[in-house]
């Protein structure tokens, strides 16, 4: 998230795409309706079904599922046809100047490198063309054709209007007053800000549904600025600070990578994440990636990780493969998984393909759950009847269950969608025998590390070496966590700016990321986090909520990552010379010695405009990507493909079905369904009754809304003779389940390819736990399908036959 909630209220143009907000966020929804009644604001939504935040747009179109990019590229045609974008701010502040190699290609669908054999692509050509001097070939002109504006131009010309209606089911008329609208902010004096959430992660594309709005928001020179941006809403209230802190297989904290197999040794590792600058002068700063890494080894480790010994690096694991959810169970699947360690997390319910997801569990030897409420997954070996028809006695998995407290029985920092990191005060004491999850976990650390110590293992340096300097050993307090995450000083920290001048002192607390060092004198458990419990406190705990500059930044409420800074990328605020674009929603400026402003710079303080340094400093040529280089999995500009179930038996752009590269395991590709036998487009979807599958155990909710339905458009349900109340059956490839019909105007039918295809929309909060009626679980229908880059599964668009049961 680029802006934060506030920010909203400072747009002229809300897209919401992806999202819900109204029903899934209703409380920062608030801000979308300030940006309208008080700045005028025009409210654009488009989604496969008419949401309650469709019911406060100005404009409104449904799509079909799966289809976004399609409806984007459209977009991005639109903006480049008409020259309706912020051409100052593309040529200085994206690569659309930038020559690329001319190897690079991309023919009917697949892009240049592709193998079929491995369903990968080789992206050495999805590259800038490098001069004599090691930096990239720059064209100031952005004529030179194989210059990224032009290879977008080309790209996208195929994403005519009338393409984009037979293949969303968008009218062209409709769909061209939205260009219009979204047009409208490439003038400096107006900015458009992007709201997504799931309804754009859960595809097989998902990666690059995200990557096609950030196209669309740089070529109109709505990132850094105030009211601008990509914005992703994130639902639970800590699930940012979960991917902050690297709870992935693939990741480390602070966005740092685990090793993979192809890292041999520290110095290679740290190469390969360490960019060199592809711009003369340009400031990168991932070049400091060796600071936050030996930072966090002397977190994990202290003071056994030493120079000599590459601070612990042969320590740490190193990847073969990815080990997402989805490998997980599919590994689990094959008997090559004793135990499961579920902690705050209810796979039964919210991984595809429940009945595979149920006899995965039932191959294990013990499942430990770490949960304060009963979950399916917890008794998913026991008979529910036709909801969970399974035999106990054929289920030899031991399952364990240690009771854990709710958020509001503990002290702690919640990371919210904007980056804030807030501390809230435990309210009361959990019942029974619940602990917290950090004393559930040192408990079972200690006792493994007492093993480890008495009866030795294949390797146990990285157990006994652990660094654990918690004054309660078997109960680290959350202040104590805190301070490890911001990090601290191992010894005096000279200032190299200020001969005789210290950074800190030996034992403080950092106050800031720019603070560590790569010679092992500081330690840091997420370098983003530096400067959250300074040597000032906990800043995480401010409550300060004035506004000084009136446009909603309260630089003193809580703490926000990187460094208090409320917009990321905010030099871009700017022009070159350091002037705000806009006078009116001024973010920071150059005033002839240093950066200041209304948000902390996002930027080196010093850096003259004179200097030529580029404000997306995490870049390696220091600006916005249209072109993505060799980030991505699937390609350096998003690509429209079908849903891997999909109506269509072709794909009317290109003759690349689906994602070529999204990863499905063979166990699973013989059950993906085909419009034959399962004619109907699902869609999954969150209520604003229901906070995912805890609030079922809540007696209010479970009596707002008590039992699971399904939502279906008028004309599908009098083909089917189906009425609103009565029971229906859904069917996929992989399973059935029976659901209340909701039957309703919200979901028309679609013209798509000449023919009529109709979507039903599944909430997916119930089971058979809690206080709700007993109900099937969702994910029963849903397809194991992964999204190219981060596999996230494709909930959102897979095939079912609809019948009255």
């Amino acid at each position: 998230m680029t802006n934060n909630w506030v920010d909203i209220k400072n747009a002229d143009v809300v897209l919401v795409m992806g999202g819900n907000p109204a029903e899934a966020h209703p409380c920062g929804f608030k801000w979308v309706i300030e940006a309208k009644v008080e700045n005028g604001a025009r409210l654009v939504v488009v989604d496969p079904r008419f949401t309650r935040t469709a019911a406060m747009a100005d404009q409104f179109a449904q799509l079909r599922p799966g289809t976004d990019i399609a409806f984007l590229g459209g977009v991005i045609r639109y903006l480049l046809e008409k020259d309706s974008i912020q051409r100052d701010y593309v040529k200085a502040y994206t690569n659309a100047p930038f020559v690329v190699r001319a190897d690079y290609a991309f023919d009917d669908g697949l892009f240049s490198g592709y193998a079929a054999d491995k369903r990968s692509y080789d992206k050495t050509t999805w590259a800038y063309e490098l001069g004599e001097d090691g930096y990239a070939k720059v064209d100031p002109t952005m004529r030179d054709p194989r210059c990224v504006l032009q290879l977008m131009k080309r790209h996208y010309s195929r994403y005519t209007p009338e393409t984009v209606e037979s293949v969303t089911g968008v009218p062209r008329a409709t769909f061209l007053g939205i260009c219009e609208t979204i047009a409208s902010t490439a003038a400096v004096n107006r900015t458009m800000t992007s709201l997504y959430a799931l309804g754009w992660t859960q595809h097989s594309v998902g990666s690059q549904n995200i990557r096609a709005i950030a196209c669309i928001q740089l070529l109109l020179g709505n990132i850094g600025l105030v009211g601008g941006g990509v914005n992703a809403l994130r639902g639970h209230s800590n699930i940012q600070g979960l991917t902050d802190l690297g709870v992935m297989s693939h990741m480390l904290p602070g966005y740092l990578t685990l090793p993979t197999e192809n890292d041999p040794d520290f110095s290679t590792y740290l190469e390969k994440r360490t960019p060199k600058p592809l711009r003369l002068g340009q400031m990168n700063y991932w070049q400091n990636y060796p600071k936050f890494f030996v930072s966090l080894m002397k977190a994990f480790y202290g003071a056994r990780a030493t120079k000599e010994n590459d601070f612990c690096y042969e320590w740490l694991p190193k990847n073969d493969k990815p080990y997402d959810i989805l490998a997980t169970f599919e590994l689990m699947s094959q008997g090559k998984m004793n135990g499961y360690f579920c902690q705050g997390f209810n796979p039964i319910g919210s991984v595809p393909d429940t009945n595979k997801v149920v006899a995965a569990l039932s191959r294990l030897r013990y499942l430990v759950i770490i949960d304060p409420l009963v979950t399916e997954t917890s008794t998913f070996w026991k008979n529910q009847g036709e909801f969970n028809d399974v035999d106990p006695g054929k289920i030899e998995t031991e399952v364990f269950r240690l009771p854990s407290t709710c958020f509001a029985e503990e002290d702690g920092s919640l990371v919210n969608s904007a980056r804030w990191l807030q501390w809230h005060w435990k309210a009361a004491d959990p019942p029974g025998e619940a602990k917290g999850d950090p004393e559930i976990i040192a408990e079972l650390f200690l006792r493994i590390r007492a093993l480890y110590a008495k009866e030795g293992g294949a390797f146990p340096d990285p157990i006994l070496g652990l660094h654990w300097p918690y004054r309660i050993a078997h109960s680290p307090s959350p202040e104590e966590l805190a301070k490890e995450f911001n990090g601290y000083a191992l010894a005096d920290v000279p200032d190299p700016k200020a001969p005789g001048r210290l950074l800190a002192r030996d034992g403080e607390q950092l106050g800031t990321f720019a603070d560590l060092q790569a010679d092992g004198t500081t330690a840091s458990g997420c370098w983003i986090f530096c400067g959250s419990f300074s040597q000032a406190g906990n800043q995480m705990a401010r409550r300060d909520a004035s506004d000084p500059s009136g446009l909603g930044s309260t630089p003193g409420w809580s703490w926000a990552w990187p460094a208090n800074r409320r917009i990321l990328y905010n030099r871009a605020s700017a022009d070159p010379a350091g002037r705000p674009w806009d006078q009116s929603r001024s973010c920071i400026y150059w005033n002839g010695k240093r950066w200041v402003g209304n948000d902390i710079p996002d930027y080196r303080p010093d850096a003259a405009p004179t200097e030529g340094v580029s404000p997306f400093v995490m870049n390696a040529d220091g600006v916005g990507h249209l072109f993505a280089l060799g980030y991505l999995a699937d390609g350096p500009f998003p690509e429209h493909y079908e849903p891997f179930e999909t109506p269509l038996e072709r794909n009317p752009l290109s003759a690349a079905l689906s994602n070529p590269v999204a990863r499905v395991f063979e166990s699973d590709r013989h059950k993906l369904g085909t419009a034959r036998e399962f004619p109907v487009v699902a869609t999954t979807y969150r209520l604003t009754e229901h906070f995912h599958f805890w609030t079922k155990h809540a007696r209010i909710s479970a009596v707002l809304q008590p039992e699971p339905f399904l939502e279906m458009g008028e004309e599908l349900a009098r083909h089917k003779g189906i009425r609103s109340g009565d029971r229906v059956m859904i069917r996929s490839r992989r399973g059935r389940i029976i659901l209340r019909a909701v039957v309703t105007k919200r979901i028309r039918a679609l013209r798509i390819q000449g023919r009529q295809v109709h979507t039903i929309g599944i909430p997916l909060h119930w089971g058979y736990e809690g206080l709700t009626k007993p109900g099937y679980l969702v994910n029963t229908l849903t397809p194991s399908v992964g999204d190219a880059n981060i596999q996230t599964p494709e909930y959102k668009a897979f095939l079912v036959d609809v019948q009255k049961a």
